[in-house]
């Protein structure tokens, strides 16, 4: 009998999405544990208040940039148009994938109790942290915990305030250079 390929949950803003996200993306599949990864871009993060561009446009900019097999992306959080807790996610999208991590950026660690039943995320999936080089984390409040470190420097904020522009995906360049107002005048 085959078995049912294992997922990784990586959701995100990915307001914009860039070279990042892809070096992630791709060090999740270098893990013996997980065969695919189930890209899920959030509609608003529910600790925020805003995004900096609608989220279908995201969603599309995701999709265009992340052609990488093993990778799936599924649009559950944005067709929800709301917030939606990764809680929710999980279960819902872990009714179709057999989803046994969840992704997320060491700077989660800081108020990963505040999320929304966490305790009953922490004891149902492996939590797979991306950190940065050289910077070392604490994953004592996790039950099972997988570091990746990542060598590339830069974060979808930067790219918003016009910098590090060569992050992105070149298939996306143009778009999130008109979508971000980031065109050289």
């Amino acid at each position: 009998m085959k078995q049912k390929a294992t997922y990784a949950l990586f959701g995100g803003s990915f307001d914009p999405p860039h070279i990042g996200h892809k070096e992630i993306i791709k060090e999740v599949l270098k893990l013996d544990f997980i065969d695919r990864v189930l890209v899920v871009p959030t509609y608003l993060n529910p600790f925020k208040s805003n995004f900096s561009v609608e989220p279908k446009k995201r969603l599309e900019l995701v999709k265009k940039s992340f052609k990488i097999d093993g990778v799936e992306i599924s649009s559950y959080e944005i067709d929800q148009k709301r917030a939606v807790y990764t809680v929710q996610t999980l279960r819902e999208l872990g009714k179709i994938y057999n989803i046994k991590a969840i992704v997320i950026g060491a700077d989660n660690l800081n108020n990963i109790e505040k999320w929304s039943e966490f305790n009953y995320l922490n004891s149902a999936i492996e939590w797979i942290v991306v950190t940065r080089e050289n910077i070392d984390i604490d994953c004592s409040k996790l039950n099972r915990c997988k570091k990746i470190k990542l060598s590339i420097d830069v974060s979808s904020s930067e790219i918003r305030e016009g910098k590090k522009l060569d992050y992105l995906d070149k298939k996306i360049k143009k778009q999130v250079e008109v979508e971000y107002n980031l065109e050289k005048s």
